[in-house]
């Protein structure tokens, strides 16, 4: 299949023959969709904690900190900012400046002054025009105004990583989402040293962007906090890059390469591997709220971190019991409450298997990576859902499902997606390390069977795009996960550059 010059590009690359004839196989043979058997709902896969709950987790999260426990702030950052500017770039490619009513360039016309990079704007203009922002308000020159925002000559914000995008207006002047993450991780993430750990995923082309923005951002933000910060970043690895085929599922060349495209999110989970702290949160880049809208976010990210340590308690005195070769029926029964109950794992295992048996069961099931999600009412935003589905092993547990990994022809999962409640706002809690403090190989507990694929081009040709596991989806597929409800108020993500006028970004 592969000719010689492909063999090399592919050592050059750290991808293995075996895994890129599978990339290749999967394009012949698809992904199967998932067994699903209900829509987590509060009550069925959900947990809703009351407020005396609440406080308990909070106070188990203060008392890993104050102990002395790692944590790590993990924010995926490599999106470009493109699509934020989508309607903007469609608008100007137009041939008019008149502004139709109700639409998003509009809005954003009418709103220049909530802009939080009204000054960044008004310099660009002046560059770009030898004018004021105000005398093209005056001339109706509404595309001038746009492509001073998104084009290279102007502000380029169409070409810029989402993360160095100034999102809020600051008496002192505006912030980023990188820098707002700084500041939640010094509110949420700080360690009993004083110290804040942050990693971000960049894209290669933009590293030096983002090194630039930490050697002023760091410094402002240690002023302003009183602690200490250690920020890292690092890049998908080549070796996660897929290979594209054509129609035919023939490889795609492109200039007699291979040519291969970045594997989506779920590449992440090598980058995750790599990560040396027993706690990590994960949240994306994108949603973070200014100063003064920030006490919900940090409160449900300290319930989230509580949960978290109170179920990783539990484990870890189940595995101590099963180690100690002693457990009574009483006991057992505790344990089998608490995965049916806490992590809701349901297996007919739990009560055909024999002791010794079911001993092995049990303490396979647990010892593996443990997360908490948020999970928020669904109200109408984008985002996947939680769901309980069948494992390869027979056994049901939460999972974080995507549109394109249910079947749409089912009409009884068509009927479960209708009657989802809830969706994943991205907003994680993890715990990867083993009681006896050495790391799970994460790798290990992604489902390969829940990537897909999807339709690109590449130099004006049609092609076939294979996505690895998404992070939070198929990637931590064998991971013990509990769903935990929490406000809508602490989902405020900027899709598209309109949404930093909604009152969740105004300072």
């Amino acid at each position: 299949m592969f000719r010689p010059q492909d063999l090399t590009l592919l050592e050059k690359r750290g991808v293995s023959v075996a895994d890129a004839e599978a990339q290749i196989g999967r394009f012949v043979s698809g992904f199967p969709f998932l067994k699903i058997i209900s829509a987590a709902t509060v009550g069925n896969g959900i947990c809703r904690l009351s407020p005396e709950q609440e406080n308990d987790a909070i106070a188990r999260w203060q008392q890993y900190l104050n102990n002395g426990g790692e944590v790590l702030k993990f924010v995926p950052a490599s999106g470009a900012a493109s699509r934020m500017f989508k309607a903007l770039f469609s608008y100007i490619d137009g041939d008019s400046d008149e502004l139709a009513p109700g639409k998003p360039v509009t809005q954003l016309i009418e709103n220049l002054d909530k802009l939080p990079f009204l000054p960044e704007l008004k310099e660009a203009v002046s560059k770009m025009y030898g004018t004021t922002l105000d005398e093209l308000v005056k001339a109706g020159r509404n595309r001038d105004i746009i492509a001073a925002i998104v084009k290279p000559e102007g502000m380029n914000y169409g070409n810029l990583p989402k993360g160095l995008l100034k999102f809020h207006t600051y008496a002192d002047g505006s912030r980023t989402p990188l820098e707002e993450h700084l500041t939640e991780g010094a509110q949420t993430a700080a360690n009993s040293n004083g110290i804040v750990n942050l990693h971000f995923t960049v894209s290669e082309q933009h590293v030096p962007l983002f090194k630039a923005k930490l050697a002023e951002a760091i410094p402002a933000a240690e002023a302003r906090t009183g602690l200490k910060f250690d920020v890292s970043m690092s890049t998908q690895k080549p070796s996660t890059d897929t290979i594209a085929v054509n129609s035919d599922n023939t490889p795609f060349l492109q200039d007699d390469n291979l040519l291969f495209r970045p594997g989506g999110h779920g590449a992440l989970i090598e980058n995750l591997n790599d990560i040396n702290s027993a706690v990590v949160f994960i949240k994306n880049i994108d949603n973070v709220v200014p100063d003064a809208r920030r006490d919900i976010t940090v409160r449900y990210k300290q319930v989230i971190g509580g949960v978290l340590m109170q179920a990783r308690d539990k484990v870890e005195e189940f595995l101590k019991l099963i180690e100690a070769g002693n457990c009574s029926e009483q006991q057992i029964a505790e344990i089998i409450d608490f995965m049916k109950n806490t992590l809701c794992i349901n297996d007919d295992k739990l009560t055909k298997l024999g002791n010794t048996e079911l001993i092995q069961y049990i303490k396979a099931k647990l010892d593996r990576p443990l997360r908490v999600c948020g999970m928020v009412k669904n109200e109408g935003e984008p985002g996947g859902g939680p769901f309980i589905t069948c494992n390869a092993d027979g056994s049901t547990s939460p999972q974080i499902l995507e549109s394109t990994q249910i079947d749409p022809a089912n009409p009884e999962y068509e009927q479960m997606l209708k009657s989802a409640t809830h969706f994943n706002p991205v907003d994680l809690i993890c715990y990867i390390k083993r009681p006896d403090g050495s790391n799970y190989n994460l790798p290990q507990y992604v489902d390969p069977d829940t990537g897909f694929i999807s339709s690109k081009s590449a130099g004006g040709r049609e092609l076939r795009a294979l996505e690895l596991p998404g992070l939070w989806n198929g990637a931590m597929s064998d991971w013990n996960t509990i769903f935990v409800e929490v406000p809508i108020e602490t989902f405020n993500p900027v899709k598209v550059v309109n949404d930093l006028l909604r009152p969740a970004h105004q300072s």
